[in-house]
């Protein structure tokens, strides 16, 4: 039997084929979950063609995570096709300029702001959002994540807000653990996406991997994590929540 046969997965974050959301949304598919994705504004146009690339077809539901009023309609418009979720993959994040790059001590709050919204409450504002879809049996929810223990170069603002994402996540798993629902988190290396591409100075993240992580760490390669939040969704980590699975190549273990 396939890992998610049979279960129905809500995928954001779907706008390339290199990203993770892409191949988790494959990697779903193949292994037997119905699969629906979302896309936002501008994007809608991109998510919808990227989603040709699946192996099979998926609806593709508008939603702004930072719109209370697409939040509010997003299960109704999720029963169109299907009952009930058993996963849902939160692949968001956003921070502006301003608050990248070595501007650390000059960001504004507004432009922080943005970033928290976009990139941490939206976690706490999907899981809401889709609560009531859930069987009593259980349901998973899957976040991506940067290990924000450390002060990276250059990610300033964005660091702060998976600090914030990293513990909303265990406060989550905290407060849904009564209805059977765990929270986790991937936390992955430096991977060549879109993300990776706004963030100024990105290759100082692909040095210090090349130099520190004990597996051959390939930037180019997001299917070790896609693979590892499949794993997730599925039932053989029925007892694990609040946790994030570190698919990084070792790096987190190891000093400086």
């Amino acid at each position: 039997m396939a890992l998610l046969s049979g279960k129905n997965i809500l995928v954001t974050g779907v706008l390339t084929d290199g990203s993770i959301a892409f191949h988790i949304a494959r990697l779903a598919q193949e292994e037997g979950a119905n699969v629906i994705l979302t896309g936002f504004g501008r994007s809608m146009s991109l998510t919808t063609r990227i989603a040709g690339r699946l192996p099979n077809p998926v609806p593709v539901i508008e939603l702004d995570v930072t719109n209370e009023e697409q939040l509010d309609a997003l299960a109704g418009e999720i029963k169109k096709h299907v009952p009930h979720l058993d996963g849902v993959v939160h692949s968001i994040g956003f921070a502006p300029q301003a608050a990248l790059g070595g501007n650390f001590l000059n960001t504004t709050w507004e432009d922080v702001a943005i970033a928290v919204h976009t990139s941490t409450f939206s976690y706490k504002s999907l899981a809401m959002a889709t609560k009531d879809l859930f069987p009593e049996s259980g349901a998973s929810i899957v976040g991506l994540t940067f290990d924000a223990t450390v002060a990276w170069p250059k990610y300033d603002w964005m660091g702060v807000a998976k600090a914030g994402l990293e513990s909303a996540s265990r406060y989550l798993a905290r407060d849904l653990g009564k209805s059977n629902i765990r929270v986790n988190l991937i936390a992955a290396g430096p991977l060549k996406t879109i993300a990776a591409k706004a963030i100024p100075g990105f290759d100082e993240f692909e040095n210090v991997w090349n130099s520190r992580s004990p597996l051959v760490w390939n930037a180019e390669d997001p299917v070790p994590a896609a693979r590892g939040a499949v794993a997730l969704l599925s039932d053989w980590f029925p007892m694990t929540t609040g946790e994030i699975i570190h698919v990084d190549g070792g790096v987190h273990a190891i000093g400086g």
